[in-house]
């Protein structure tokens, strides 16, 4: 890391690179917070310009010297925009998913990340630099996240002029010969990376008009984080089976201890047997097709709940009736039939009077529907799919039915998006 100094040939000229900066914080105010949270770093090893997960930001004097003031300006928001989005932390999550250890897949995420910035980032005060990726150069269209473009990426005729890409660590989350790493100076702690992003997200949130569509959705992410909810739905149900009464029962095939203070008397014991699942499928027309299949792949996965027995989960669907409870043998074998109304208050019904007596029952729905009046003699877990709340009423065939929320005694997990990157 290098101190102010007199100008001098090969030395970085600061005061072009500030007036860049402070070019772009006029033009995208809403993101002047991470821009001057940015510390610069002088650094020969670099290309152009490129950041580390820490929010330091290396920058070539020969770079800035060549560049004019408003595209280095383009340059400083490209910059910020990685570390805002988390491409560091996303990068590294793909790549532990699906085995992408070389630096070739870590350029690929780079431009994958590049297109995810670049394809709505310019114009309106802000000129788009040379050599800058758009996703239309590469034959993809616009509007996509770096996991989606990273699938779509290979090293080949269209990439071959970008080798020289290098956005630093901060991009695809592998660390270079130049980062000054976690000790370092002057880098930012995790909690003031998240201060800034946090504030970078109010002030799109407060203002959401100034900001293209890119932004407005990663403030929306920022401030409503998506739920893990596999994660959630599998503890959910996990707490479920394991609560007290959850799979209890007496037996008298061992005698309970206490028989020994009542002579002439065999009591029975208390057992723990594991644990029977009954999952409600709404079939009803309001679900789609995708969240069907969603649906399906959650049933196989709930089995792993109660120790991978698939003979202890019974499956029904159920629209405005339900259909016949059926043991799970695998997912894809399951019949969804219905796609009229919804009321699952008849599959609930159901499942209760099946035979063996469910000790969990799982409902996976829309919540477009009734609920029962009374709590169940069960615990229940309801994985919700989620609908917008200016739209759900109008969904059913009746404009003028507006759905109750999920009643106080179930747990309630919302299904959907989250399972995907954060941005």
């Amino acid at each position: 890391m290098t101190t102010d100094a007199p100008e001098s040939m090969g030395t970085l000229d600061r005061d072009k690179l500030f007036a860049a900066r402070l070019q772009a914080a006029r033009a995208r105010p809403y993101l002047a917070t991470a821009l001057f949270a940015l510390h610069t770093v002088e650094s020969k090893r670099v290309p152009t310009m490129a950041v580390d997960r820490h929010w330091r930001c290396y920058v070539s004097p020969a770079f800035v010297d060549r560049t004019p003031v408003e595209e280095l300006a383009g340059v400083w928001v490209h910059e910020a925009s990685h570390l805002l989005r988390d491409h560091h932390g996303r990068g590294d999550r793909v790549a532990r998913e699906r085995g992408l250890t070389g630096v070739g897949d870590r350029l690929r995420m780079n431009i994958a990340a590049d297109c995810e910035i670049n394809d709505d980032v310019y114009g309106d005060g802000l000129v788009r630099p040379e050599g800058a990726v758009e996703p239309g150069r590469l034959r993809l269209g616009e509007g996509r996240l770096m996991e989606e473009y990273l699938k779509d990426i290979s090293l080949g005729p269209l990439t071959l002029d970008l080798s020289w890409l290098d956005c630093g660590s901060g991009a695809d989350g592998l660390e270079r010969e130049w980062d000054l790493g976690a000790d370092g100076e002057d880098g930012l702690s995790e909690q003031e990376r998240d201060a800034v992003r946090f504030r970078v997200a109010e002030g799109i949130k407060a203002h959401p008009g100034r900001a293209p569509r890119g932004w407005r959705r990663w403030a929306e992410e920022a401030f409503h984080p998506p739920q893990p909810w596999r994660d959630l739905l599998g503890a959910a149900l996990r707490s479920a089976v394991s609560g007290a009464g959850s799979g209890d029962d007496y037996t008298y095939g061992r005698p309970s201890r206490r028989s020994a203070g009542v002579p002439g008397a065999v009591l029975p014991s208390l057992r723990r047997r594991p644990p029977r699942v009954c999952v409600i499928i709404d079939t009803s027309g309001s679900v789609s097709d995708g969240e069907l299949g969603s649906a399906l792949l959650e049933v196989a996965a709930l089995s792993r709940a109660v120790g991978g027995r698939r003979d202890l989960v019974t499956v029904l669907s159920c629209d405005a009736a339900a259909g016949m409870v059926r043991p799970l043998c695998r997912a894809e074998g399951i019949p969804l039939t219905g796609g009229g109304g919804t009321d699952l208050r008849a599959g609930f019904d159901r499942a209760l009077r099946s035979r063996p007596r469910p000790d969990v029952v799982v409902a996976l729905t829309d919540g477009q529907t009734p609920w029962p009046s009374a709590q169940p003699s069960c615990r229940t877990v309801i994985g919700l799919f989620p609908r917008p709340g200016v739209s759900r009423a109008r969904r059913e065939n009746n404009p003028e039915y507006v759905p109750t929320a999920p009643p106080a005694w179930a747990r309630v997990v919302e299904i959907g998006s989250g399972s995907g990157p954060v941005m």
